[in-house]
């Protein structure tokens, strides 16, 4: 095996290999996949001198622990969390030297749910379809972490990189969503596109990597018919039979059958990728 590599030690809840995703293919029914909070991927990738589109570690909630085979810089940014270097602590959002055999850790999430962690020549998983990133719908790319796991390291590109100031924010008192409504809104009655703007939502602790789930009222249809499969967009606001709205995010099916109330922009996803269940949501409509 190759030295330069890392073993998991402690997989977490759920940890994957993300990049930037492999967009183009919804055409063969393939998700776009890729990291839920880009902004904190490229950060950890430029913290350890790597390209934007090296591949990363994407933790959930309890975050992982890894061995290092060889000397290696890594970084930790995303949902701010302890991190520690054989037990001894190391920064959170900084270049950390790893020495040859130490196990590096990423802790569970202080505030937020996805932690990211990069090592300088990225994990070098074997690309398909042009990424390595992991699709939980479509079982594309390298498996969830699992125990004992082992996986390649790249060659570094670059020296490491710090930062003069790193975003760290709060947990959120609420998640404020802009919706440009349709391509179905008028399936809805007038009295269910209110609710959507002024119900008591939250984040539900069933939500994934495909999306979303959103507890709170139910949207009432003014169409009751069958809706024929069409093309789902990231960040498409679908609304299944139960009337509850679901946010797709990354590993969003392509197509769908259910009503898509509206959508909300790209730009406001990583939030909700980082949003902990039991979060409010307020959404907003664009007009």
């Amino acid at each position: 095996m190759t030295d330069c590599a890392v073993t998991v030690v402690r997989p977490g809840v759920l940890t994957t290999v993300q990049d930037l995703g492999r967009p183009g293919h919804a055409h063969l029914g393939v998700p776009r996949a890729g990291a839920l909070d880009p902004p904190a991927h490229r950060l950890a990738n430029r913290l350890v001198g790597n390209p934007v589109t090296a591949a990363t570690l994407e933790t959930t909630l309890d975050g992982c622990a890894v061995r290092v085979r060889s000397a290696v810089t890594a970084a930790v940014t995303g949902a701010p969390c302890p991190v520690t270097v054989d037990g001894h602590p190391a920064p959170w959002g900084a270049p950390v030297r790893v020495p040859a055999g130490s196990v590096l850790e990423a802790g569970a999430a202080s505030h937020g749910v996805r932690s990211y962690v990069a090592f300088s020549g990225g994990v070098d998983a074997e690309p398909v379809l042009g990424s390595r990133s992991t699709d939980v719908l479509s079982g594309l790319g390298p498996a969830p972490l699992s125990d004992g796991a082992m996986l390649p390291l790249g060659v570094p590109h670059a020296p490491p990189r710090g930062a003069d100031v790193l975003p760290c924010p709060g947990p959120p008192r609420e998640l404020v969503l802009p919706v440009v409504p349709g391509p179905r809104d008028d399936w809805f009655t007038a009295a269910s596109l209110r609710l959507l703007a002024t119900g008591g939502y939250r984040v539900s602790a069933a939500s994934n990597r495909i999306g979303l789930r959103i507890e709170g009222p139910s949207l009432e249809r003014a169409v009751h018919g069958e809706l024929p499969s069409e093309g789902m967009v990231l960040g498409a606001l679908q609304v299944p039979p139960d009337g509850r709205p679901v946010l797709f995010l990354a590993d969003h099916p392509t197509t769908g059958g259910y009503p898509v109330v509206g959508v909300v922009p790209e730009a406001h996803l990583p939030s909700a990728a980082q949003a902990a269940p039991g979060t409010p949501v307020r959404f907003v409509p664009r007009v």
